[in-house]
């Protein structure tokens, strides 16, 4: 978001003359220049020192503004000048600290504490990795939540679709396939039992499950390397697929778990699966008419959040979607709409280095194309490899390959799915 930009208003707010007084335009600009002075003290919530505040770290309060002088100003530009927001008060993180919030840092789910220095860095999530979670793993989330800097929020995500990819249903209680559910269950029946995993999910500290699935795929096999979906996808059937992704977000809601819609913009007929190399959907336009509609419902529904694919699509280019700005910005956020959180699949995968980028050049792309939190897999040295994504990200800001706008507005959206109001 940018901030208002102030115009001429010299003949439109200009004050009755006086008698035997001058006009002058001193008084618009020292109004100008109080408004900017207002708009760096907006606000009570999370502030870091200005970037060119004194070597102490401390930054000098403005100085308090009379009262005469605030009735002067034009009631618009008064407005303008003590608004608030989430972006207006990002702008004074350093780039570091915005970089840090748009990275999704991979955990085992028994050891949630090898993150701890990720999070009191100031990273904007964890992905929890593993197939049996701790009985005790709330405390020891709640723990890692305590490092957060500023109180911020942290967003602990993992894979709970059911079926075979279950990260903790000893804890939360199990899921069948999503194909099963498609067949068996009624819509209602779908919202009612995801919304009790859900409930157990939040009751562990886990806010955020990286479902439901609304690929169209009615192929009756096991996902594999040549087929990512299989029982993944709820039906075959567009409508279907549509009307029970919508449950199952539903019932994670209530549940009290932020839903992640997921690949956009569609994975169903792929001709391969990326994490494993190179992959393809259907071309574009069999996915509008085919695989988009889920993902239109569950925008109109309220999505909070949508998974983008590393597939390459047909008709939008070359790259994968994830690092598409036509697949991001021109089709999900421009045609369809959405304002949420958009965040990557794993930048991992075998289809994203052989489109020729390491993990860190794709995050950059990612966040250019309108993506606004990158994931990456479990494996290696993972404090390393953060790190390695926040330095790109930092210096792709300070050499003009990625606007800092543009990193304010991806911090934002994190920030926004966790209802975080810096300005309260």
């Amino acid at each position: 978001m940018h901030l208002p930009s102030y115009r001429d208003r010299t003949n439109a707010t200009a004050p009755a003359r006086l008698p035997g007084r001058a006009p002058t335009a001193r008084g618009l600009s020292a109004a100008a220049a109080l408004a900017v002075m207002l708009l760096a003290s907006c606000g009570t919530g999370t502030r870091e020192p200005a970037p060119h505040s004194g070597g102490s770290g401390v930054s000098v309060a403005p100085p308090a503004v009379p009262s005469h002088v605030r009735s002067s100003l034009p009631a618009d530009l008064t407005v303008a000048a003590t608004a608030c927001t989430n972006n207006t008060k990002l702008a004074g993180w350093s780039n570091h600290r915005l970089a840090m919030q748009t990275i999704a840092v991979p955990v085992p789910e028994t050891s949630v504490a090898d993150a701890t220095s990720e999070v009191n860095a100031g990273a904007g999530g964890v992905l929890l990795f593993g197939s049996r979670a701790p009985s005790d793993l709330g405390s020891r989330l709640t723990a890692l939540k305590s490092h957060v800097p500023g109180h911020v929020g942290l967003l602990v995500m993992t894979d709970e679709e059911g079926g075979g990819i279950q990260r903790m249903a000893n804890l939360v209680g199990s899921l069948p396939w999503a194909a099963y559910m498609g067949t068996h269950w009624t819509s209602a029946q779908i919202q009612q039992n995801v919304a009790r995993v859900a409930a157990r999910m939040a009751a562990a500290q886990v806010n955020m499950d990286l479902a439901p699935v609304v690929d169209v795929d009615g192929r009756n096999t096991a996902p594999s390397r040549t087929n990512p979906d299989g029982w993944r996808s709820f039906s075959g059937s567009t409508s279907v697929v549509s009307q029970d992704g919508v449950a199952y977000m539903n019932g994670l809601r209530a549940g009290g778990v932020i839903p992640v819609v997921k690949h956009f913009p569609g994975l169903g007929g792929s001709s391969y699966n990326s994490d494993f190399g190179p992959a393809r959907t259907l071309p574009w336009s069999t996915l509008q008419r085919v695989g988009i509609p889920p993902f239109t419902a569950a925008i109109r529904a309220g999505a909070p959040a949508i998974m983008v694919s590393n597939n390459v699509v047909p008709g939008l280019g070359t790259n994968p979607a994830s690092l598409s700005p036509t697949a991001i910005s021109s089709e999900l956020r421009g045609r369809l709409g959405f304002k949420g959180l958009v965040v990557t699949d794993s930048l991992s995968a075998k289809a994203i280095s052989a489109a020729g980028f390491s993990i860190p050049t794709a995050a950059v792309q990612a966040l250019r194309s309108g993506a606004d939190m990158v994931m990456f897999d479990l494996g290696g040295n993972v404090s390393s490899q953060t790190s390695s994504i926040a330095s790109a990200i930092t210096n792709a800001v300070a050499g003009g390959h990625l606007a800092r706008s543009r990193l304010i507005d991806a911090a934002g959206h994190v920030l926004a799915v966790r209802h975080v109001d810096l300005c309260s």
